[in-house]
């Protein structure tokens, strides 16, 4: 069965970096596409970054310019780079996996990834 295993988490001052890292195991990144989502409190669960099987990638709007995702896949590794962080970055992140065949229109869906982990906190001060 798909593993996903976030870590990378923690506390950080406004405008400061953090790397989030998600250890994946029995899947291969070239047939599964990869996301990150990320949910605060009261909030719903919103999609942040995707990378397809042949590394296309993508972030929202609001992360643009601050968010990088990419992948290793001799280390088995997702990634989250994020730099100049807000306190509206606050909440806890999940990486998702989904079959490659879905539809990149879809990347920042929610119901469109079968394999969650269990998710980082992420926690950004004034």
């Amino acid at each position: 069965q798909v593993q996903l295993v976030e870590s990378g988490g923690g506390s950080v001052q406004v405008g400061g970096s953090l790397r989030l890292s998600c250890a994946t195991s029995r899947l291969t990144y070239s047939t599964y596409s990869m996301g990150w989502f990320r949910q605060a409190p009261g909030k719903e669960r919103e999609g942040v970054a995707a990378i397809s099987s042949d590394g296309r990638t993508s972030v929202v709007d609001r992360v643009k310019g601050r968010f990088t995702i990419s992948q290793d896949a001799a280390k088995n590794t997702l990634y989250l780079q994020m730099n100049a962080l807000s306190p509206e970055d606050t909440a806890m992140y999940y990486c998702a996996a989904r079959p490659a065949t879905r539809a990149w229109l879809t990347r920042f869906l929610r119901s469109s990834y079968n394999y969650w982990g269990q998710g980082t906190q992420v926690t950004v001060s004034s």
